[in-house]
Order: C-alpha cells, then structure tokens, then sequence
C-alpha cells in the first residue's frame, strides 16, 4: 500500500494529446480541450465524472483550472489548483494525487498545454532584477547556459566524456524510430551527435528539448473506481518531489548532483527497489538530466552515469529502457506530461514496437537544479 497523504489507493486511467507539431495554428484553449478529450475517452469517461482539476500554467501559457472546468462543462468542482512552481507536469500531477488519495476528489484531470513559440530563450528583456542581475548581463540567461556547466563539473569530477552524453542521445533516437509520433526518426551515430553545433559547449543542440505545440491530459481516481473503467489501471506505488536547502540553480552547493531531493524521499515509502523497476521515463529537457536522474534514483552509482549509458543499459532491449518515446529531444516539449504518459503506456502494454517486454514497475521523473518530482508506478 502506498504511503501518501492519505489511506485511498489511486490510479490513473486515462491519458491523451492533442495533435502535436510546430505552429500549428490551434489555441492553448483548443489544445486543452483536445487533450482532455482525449484523455476521458482513453479511460471511458465523461466530462460529468470528473470533479477535480490540476494545471501546471507555464508563465504566459496558462489555461486555468476554473477555465478548463468550464470548457469541458464539468458540473461542480470539488477540488483545483494552478501552480506555475515545481517540476512542471509532476508538480501539478503530485497535488492530484494527494487529493484522490485523500478523499478531496474522486476522479481528477491533471493538464498542461503549450505553445512552440512560448518557449523561446531569444527574447530580450529591458532589465534584470533579483539573482538575475548576476548572471544574465554575463550571457547566462537560458537552460543550455547553466546546463552546461553542470556538465562541465560532471566531466570534470567523474571523467564523464562528450560521447557519454551522445550514448545517451543515440538510445533515445533509437526509441523514437519506433514511434510514429516523433519529429525525429532518423538513426543517430556517435558522429552524428558530435558533428551537432554546441549552443553552450559542451551542450549540443541534440542535448536540449524540441519545443511544439501540443497539449497534454492524465485522469486520476481510486482503486474501487478505475476497477469498473476501460483501461488497464496503472497504481501509484510512491511519489515525492522536493528542493536543495538553496533553491538556486546557480549557486547549489553540488552542482552534480541537482536532482536527488526527490529521488530521496521516494524509496523510502515503498518496498520496491531500484532494481525492480522495469522502465523509465525520466526527464530530457537536456540529455544530461537523463544521466543525473539515473545517479540520483540509484540505478547506478554516483558519478557512473556515462558508463552506465554507454554499456547500453538504457537502450531498446538493455537492463532499463529509458525514455522509450524517444524522450523530449525527440517527441517534442511537454514539460514531463510524456514521461507520465509513456510510462502508463509501457505498463498497460500498449507501446507497440517500442514496448518493453512484461513491464510491471515503472519511473517516471521531473525536473532539474532545485526542483524535481518523481513517480513510481506499477500494474498491481
């Protein structure tokens, strides 16, 4: 039995996308709906059932909860929340599953929708304020700025290679060669990955995130409830997020180790183990987030993230497939909806070519530098 915020069992029973692609002329409210729709008819449900809403609202892409109630026509609410804090769709997707499991919804849409354009680094702001007066006026103002660094002290500290990281950017495309709905499906080889431009060396361009439009849905209720409904439920065994004593990614005490404040908390409220889980999800808004999360969930020791990449554990057919969609540097940006939604797939059987055999535990994680958030999911 899992050790939440409350006794209830809870399970998510439906997962759905909009269309997804670059500029593709739908509204965040068209896509939110989409995806929703999506979502319900996946686990057999109607607007009406639904008496819980959860939204991550990116800054300036948000379609609030009360705003997505009303769209989809759900009669009364029992229980909402917008947060633009935390992991992304983990922080939004951990708060559900407190309320389910607490007795404050029975069953809860989870969403979080987004547009290409809204995710651009490139725009220029008249002035900094805060922390940011340190670091930006000095060019450090983007994910592959500080990413980059990150990976230079992890080189550094553990001898991890360059070609560590393509290890990991290769298994990720062999993933998405299987999957229909990724932008990138052509074979990547070594060279290909190091012959890729740097955008802030040593962060490549195949490190970092392929930013879409597209909207994504997860549907949570309980045990007694998801029995009776048309998926395969997939339980909630343990989840947790959390945050470094300094809450600044620019001045943590370790920078190789930026992930592990959740991934802490998680084993200790469940039985399973590392090694028992089956696949991973795990987030990609940079490759070498991938590497971090392994270290930080205990799937390989600390500072042995590139050898263990590079001896092909994470690969199609290794000890842990990773990120079996092809990841975001592939299937596009959704900030972790798809390392949920993957993970539910891979465990109700339903990843086609790219399925790991007799799956039954699964990782899904979020986040980087001070935030993180982690799932752990299972069929029974």
């Amino acid at each position: 039995m899992p050790r939440g915020s409350g006794n209830r069992r809870v399970a998510i029973v439906g997962v759905g996308y909009s269309p997804r692609g670059k500029r593709i002329g739908h509204s965040l409210e068209t896509l939110t709906a989409m995806a929703c729709k999506a979502a319900l008819g996946d686990a057999g449900l109607k607007s009406q059932d639904i008496d819980g809403v959860s939204v991550y609202a990116s800054p300036g892409q948000a379609v609030g909860s009360l705003k997505i109630a009303g769209m989809l026509g759900v009669p009364q609410l029992r229980w909402y929340m917008g947060t633009t804090e935390g992991p992304t769709f983990h922080g939004a997707v951990i708060p559900a599953i407190d309320a389910v499991a607490s007795g404050s919804s029975e069953v809860c849409l989870v969403v979080n929708s987004m547009l290409e354009a809204g995710g651009s680094f490139t725009k220029r702001v008249p002035s900094v304020t805060g922390d940011s007066q340190f670091t930006v006026p000095f060019g450090v103002h983007a994910g592959p700025h500080w990413i980059s660094l990150l990976m230079r002290r992890h080189m550094a500290q553990y001898g991890t290679t360059e070609e560590h990281f393509g290890y990991q950017a290769i298994a990720q495309r062999e993933f998405a060669v299987l999957n229909d709905d990724a932008f990138f499906r052509t074979p990547l080889t070594m060279a290909d990955y190091l012959n890729a431009r740097y955008i802030c060396k040593p962060c490549r361009l195949l490190d970092c995130d392929y930013p879409v439009d597209i909207g994504g849905a997860v549907i949570l209720t309980t045990e007694e409830r998801a029995r009776d409904l048309r998926q395969k439920p997939v339980f909630l065994e343990s989840w947790a997020m959390g945050s470094p004593r300094v809450p600044d990614s620019t001045i943590m005490e370790d920078m190789t180790r930026p992930a592990p404040w959740a991934a802490s908390e998680i084993w200790g409220r469940t039985d399973l183990k590392p090694k028992d889980v089956d696949v991973a999800s795990l987030y990609d808004g940079f490759i070498f987030a991938v590497l971090q999360w392994l270290e930080a969930l205990g799937f390989c020791g600390e500072g042995e993230s590139g050898p263990f990449v590079a001896e092909g554990h994470t690969r199609p057919g290794g000890s842990l497939p990773v990120n079996c969609d092809g990841g975001a540097v592939n299937a596009g940006r959704t900030h972790g909806t798809n390392h949920v939604v993957e993970v539910v797939q891979q465990l109700r059987g339903e990843s086609g070519p790219r399925q790991t055999p007799n799956a039954r535990v699964g990782m899904s994680s979020n986040g980087l530098g001070p935030v993180g958030g982690c799932l752990l999911l299972t069929t029974d």
